[in-house]
């Protein structure tokens, strides 16, 4: 292990949900230490040559946290803050959202610290081919699948996809998911994640005895997540009355027209500025009396501060650790009901593991059966962790943990060690 990370860094807010996990289960010293530490990890240099014809260098990570339960999964990120740190608490939340929703995956993650907002299409292609490049041995439809993650979208996975398949002298389209469909991307995947959202909020408000349609929602992110969500969200009769990016907000109290929010973020790049709402900061929006918060930006947004202004009754998590540990004790105290982002936002993994399934097989699904299997996927695993969690007296977060950090550590022991 290296120097502990920050008190407030996603790597600190992955490590203390862990220990909480292992506490419960009763594991000794030896095997928390082997699910806490990652398997692999790699650090690159990534030099681009810029259209200006300078050269930039950037770095770049992988990280295969745990592999015992089949190969690594999770995404590439883009964003000028990424550091080994944060890749590392990522992928070990890659590792238990994969076990929570019993996916045959192990959890993995990558990141370039480069802000694609400043770069040009071209410049971001050679980036990701140089990128793939490097990391390439550590890759491959058996061994690490990657996917789009925050920076990145279904052109990254084509080029990754194209330069790991260039490389090995054939065509390999498991070796990333969340592609475009014309080179063996599945049909849901870009929606996949926001619509697992829904589905967990709505098992959460079934299992209070209440119905998703007339509550109100406020979503902090209104990216590839964030607007999707929204969207469907509208679609089940609940209404959207506050949404925010990285410039602010908007919000309307009889519920803002999506459709047309999204063509107004179409048209600017953001959702400031929208006639059809009055302007609201992204801390104003934490602390709206809603019936439904989901936090789809970034990580660490409610923590001990913030977290005392949140008033939504159930907090529903899109982003990567929205929630730090401070955060959720709060939270936890105030009586708010918080669906984990290892399962809240588990259903991009899962559709793409049915498009490397389809991959695999060469055999492709249709839209309503992967929309089918998603939802049976998402209810079933938000099911078995309500009941865990009201059998043994956890919160959501813990019995989730608990439940991904066993089928982890099962498949660990019984697999042994070598040699």
């Amino acid at each position: 292990m290296t120097s502990a990370p920050p008190a407030q860094s996603p790597l600190a807010t992955a490590h203390a949900q862990l220990a909480v996990a292992v506490r419960h289960l009763g594991y000794d010293e030896g095997l928390h230490a082997n699910l806490a530490t990652p398997r692999r990890e790699i650090h690159v240099s990534v030099p681009l040559r810029m259209d200006s014809g300078e050269v930039r260098l950037f770095h770049g990570y992988r990280v295969q946290h745990n592999v015992s339960r089949g190969p690594g999964k999770g995404g590439l990120r883009y964003h000028p803050d990424v550091d080994i740190d944060e890749v590392r608490a990522l992928a070990m939340w890659m590792t238990w959202k994969c076990a929570i929703v019993d996916l045959p995956y192990g959890g993995a993650k990558g990141g370039v610290d480069i802000d694609p907002r400043r770069h040009s299409l071209s410049e971001l292609e050679r980036v990701t081919r140089r990128y793939t490049s490097e990391i390439m041995p550590l890759i491959g439809p058996d061994t690490d699948i990657m996917a789009p993650d925050m920076g990145t979208d279904e052109q990254t996975m084509a080029w990754v996809m194209d330069t790991y398949s260039v490389n090995r002298g054939y065509t390999i389209p498991g070796v990333v998911t969340g592609k475009p469909i014309a080179v063996g991307g599945s049909l849901g995947r870009g929606t996949a994640t926001s619509a697992g959202i829904v589905h967990v909020t709505e098992a959460a408000l079934r299992s209070a005895g209440e119905v998703l349609e007339g509550r109100t929602v406020a979503i902090q992110g209104f990216g590839k997540v964030g607007s999707h969500a929204a969207q469907i969200f509208e679609r089940r009769g609940a209404r959207v009355v506050a949404v925010s990016d990285v410039e602010g907000g908007v919000r309307s109290e009889d519920g803002l027209d999506v459709a047309r929010l999204v063509g107004h973020v179409a048209a600017t790049g953001s959702v400031t500025g929208f006639e059809g709402g009055d302007p609201i900061s992204n801390a104003e929006l934490l602390a709206l009396d809603v019936d439904v918060l989901v936090p789809a930006a970034i990580q660490g947004v409610i923590d001990d501060a913030t977290a005392h202004d949140v008033r939504a009754r159930l907090v529903v998590e899109g982003a990567n650790g929205p929630t730090t540990t401070a955060g959720d004790a709060v939270l936890a105290a105030k009586g708010v009901t918080v669906v984990p982002d290892v399962l809240a936002n588990a259903g991009g993994v899962v559709v793409s593991y049915f498009e490397w399934v389809q991959a695999n097989q060469a055999y492709w699904w249709t839209e309503r059966e992967i929309a089918e299997k998603l939802e049976h996927r998402m209810v079933t695993a938000y099911d078995d962790v309500a009941e865990h969690a009201r059998r043994d007296g956890l919160s959501l977060r813990d019995a989730a943990l608990t439940i991904g950090v066993k089928r982890v550590a099962e498949a660990h022991k019984t697999r042994g060690l070598y040699p």
